[in-house]
């Protein structure tokens, strides 16, 4: 079994931040991009994925810096295999629903396979497009891409990168392994992250690299890292909601931590639903409206119409 899917691992050593107390909120007011890159040192940054308005909601009122329209919604929402098959149009529209429940965070929007990989010119317009229709306040795309970067950042539109393991390349990385475990790996990675940061980059995610690799980038770079398995020393954390929250399936991710087991709870809930209405307890007195005036004396004089 690959080391990205085994059962997670016991928690992490704390990094040099003190971790804020659960649900904590970062600052009041819409986020910017601008104060995501000086809380770099100051204080860590925390990113969920969201995919529609109630979960956008919710976590914007837990107090979320940034909120992902993760490409991940293909697994997590749509019951595809990998993230190959989403479409600009699908991430517009999980992007419009997410903006509509997000009050505080920052939303980003993930660019999808096959809309920034062939052109500079498809990168604009596919940022621009999650920007115009979606609501984004950024975008994000995978891999070590620095002119598409600066191509978007000159357009207007801020961009996080994303290094390490990018689930878009999976086929080329012969699946979801971790990357950078080499040396030579994980000195080639460093050049890259600073290449994007030159390119204009405002972050970057790292994902499923060794914590020694997330350390070295994390101290190497102006910019905010953002891990996801790349250990505690990054300048925040993202998780995929679905995995957060219990309602993935297992095996989870070696950086998985299940904060809850709402797919066990719905369940029992649907199951609670299921048999009361199977036995008639629902629904009781107290959820049915009151009866019309008069209407027993009306049916009993044969008013009923039948």
């Amino acid at each position: 079994m690959d080391e990205t899917t085994t059962k997670p691992s016991p928690p992490a050593p704390p990094g040099s931040f003190s971790p804020p107390s659960p649900g904590a909120p970062g600052p009041p007011g819409r986020a910017t991009v601008p104060e995501i890159v000086a809380a770099k040192g100051a204080r860590r940054l925390v990113m969920v994925t969201a995919t529609d308005e109630p979960s956008a909601r919710w976590c914007d009122r837990a107090g979320v810096d940034l909120i992902l329209v993760g490409d991940s919604l293909a697994m997590a929402v749509l019951g595809r295999k990998d993230t190959l098959s989403v479409t600009v149009s699908e991430m517009v529209h999980h992007t419009r629903a997410v903006v509509a429940g997000a009050a505080r965070a920052l939303v980003i929007a993930d660019m999808p396979f096959g809309s920034y990989q062939a052109s500079v010119e498809d990168a604009v317009r596919t940022a621009c497009r999650l920007v115009a229709e979606g609501g984004a306040q950024a975008v994000k795309l995978e891999g070590p891409r620095p002119r598409e970067v600066e191509a978007i950042a000159a357009a207007g539109v801020p961009v996080m990168a994303h290094l390490g393991l990018t689930p878009q390349s999976l086929h080329r990385l012969g699946g979801y392994r971790v990357q950078a475990r080499e040396a030579g790996a994980a000195l080639a990675l460093l050049r890259q992250a600073k290449e994007l940061e030159r390119a204009g980059a405002f972050s970057l995610v790292l994902e499923a690299v060794p914590a020694e690799v997330g350390r070295a980038a994390t101290a190497a770079l102006a910019i905010p890292t953002i891990g996801i398995g790349a250990g505690p020393h990054c300048d925040g954390q993202v998780l995929v909601l679905a995995d957060l929250l219990g309602l993935s399936d297992d095996p989870a991710p070696r950086f998985v931590r299940r904060y809850e087991a709402l797919g066990q709870r719905m369940r029992d809930a649907v199951a609670a639903f299921a048999a009361d209405v199977r036995s008639g307890a629902y629904p009781a007195a107290a959820e049915c409206y009151p009866s019309p005036e008069g209407l027993a004396d009306a049916l009993a004089r044969g008013g009923g119409g039948g």
